[in-house]
């Protein structure tokens, strides 16, 4: 049986990029990172026949400077995806962005470390620099759409677009797209959502895409080599200090070089001996200067105040929730701008992001302002 049929998806056609009438779009703007998804995306929208345009937006160039493939819309990234619609014979333009997604990105991302939240770069880079930037010069270049290489699935309901998980579990990027308003779904075509990755890979090597084996790119670009405290500490040099470790009722326990090295439910570097189980961390206080620890009990969470909540469906019922990018969705409901777990949920961090879903479908979702303790509501 075929990827194609296993799954339930279609190489791309014409429908994909369908406008509200019965015409197909005449000209597709086509985010392009310089990876095979993206290039894919690109040479099927060519094989439309409709007027195909690449954009690529510069953000960072970091992996240029330490020589590392796979570091999003770095150096080398560009001139694969110029090098990928030369081939096509598609118009590509470059435009940068440095500036504003270290404001938008970059600076958020130090900031949250060191107000004591676990940020989600990912989600604002797509919500800030690439969609809304990438969709209004699809616009101003006069496209009846913009497509990307997410894995997710855009499908038309009874009342207009909605946005569901991609077909490959494996592959789902809806986590980090929960922040897409209604508008920009409109204008968005995703036409890999139906698709494993394996058989995107096939279709850059049948293409003749060069990229066709490139490495994945990094999921946080800007920190290829995972420290993130020490790009913090480079960012904001003022605000790496010690504090103290505390229990549940504030009896200290030892001390830290900085709270931007622990995040909720980390156990390893708390360098505390001598306790009966074993400790985690289960708040940053970060005016104190505190990092709060616990036992495995003490994470478990009954409900969390969202904020900014971006609604794509109905959230007046039952639903499921992800509170982390890699987790399962669990049973809850929304209860005002609370988010009720069923079952107490483990590994809610303020700074994260809780995305909704009615089956595969996303409704929506927010950002996790702050918790509340199961064993307190106990």
């Amino acid at each position: 049986m075929s990827d194609e049929k296993r799954y339930g998806g279609r190489i791309m056609t014409d429908v994909d990029f369908q406008l509200a009438g019965p015409e197909t779009a005449r000209r597709i703007v086509v985010a392009m990172s310089g990876g095979v998804d993206s290039s894919v995306v690109a040479a099927l929208a060519a094989r439309t026949g409709a007027e195909t345009i690449g954009v690529t937006l510069q953000l960072y160039d970091h992996g240029e400077a330490v020589g590392r493939a796979g570091a999003c819309c770095a150096g080398r990234d560009i001139r694969d995806a110029r090098a990928v619609c030369d081939r096509l014979g598609i118009a590509h333009y470059v435009f940068d962005h440095e500036s504003r997604f270290r404001e938008a990105v970059v600076d958020r991302f130090a900031d949250e470390y060191l107000a004591g939240r676990t940020p989600i770069p990912c989600v604002q880079c797509n919500t800030g620099p690439k969609f809304t930037d990438l969709l209004q010069m699809a616009r101003d270049l006069g496209a009846d759409c913009l497509a990307t290489g997410h894995y997710v699935r855009r499908i038309e309901g009874p009342a207009g677009a909605e946005l569901h998980r991609g077909t490959d579990p494996a592959r789902d990027q809806s986590y980090f797209l929960f922040g897409t308003t209604q508008e920009q779904l409109n204008f968005l075509r995703f036409p890999l959502g139906d698709l494993p990755k394996a058989r995107v890979r096939e279709l850059a090597a049948e293409m003749g895409l060069a990229v066709a084996g490139k490495p994945d790119s990094q999921d946080i670009c800007f920190v290829p080599d995972g420290d993130y405290a020490g790009l913090v500490r480079k960012l904001r040099p003022d605000t790496d200090t010690a504090g103290d470790i505390v229990d549940l009722s504030g009896r200290k326990l030892g001390e830290h070089r900085g709270i931007i090295h622990f995040t909720v439910g980390q156990r390893r570097g708390l360098e505390i001996g001598g306790t009966a189980e074993p400790l985690y961390v289960v708040r940053l206080e970060a005016a104190a200067k505190r990092v709060v620890v616990g036992p495995r009990a003490a994470l478990a969470v009954a409900a969390a105040r969202l904020t900014d909540l971006n609604v794509l469906g109905p959230l007046d019922g039952p639903l499921s929730a992800k509170v982390r990018s890699m987790a399962k969705p669990v049973p809850a409901q929304m209860v005002g701008d609370r988010l009720v777990f069923d079952v107490p949920e483990y590994g809610v961090a303020p700074g994260q992001a809780a995305v909704l879903y009615a089956g595969d479908r996303v409704l929506g979702g927010g950002w996790i302002a702050e918790t509340e303790a199961a064993l307190a509501a106990a």
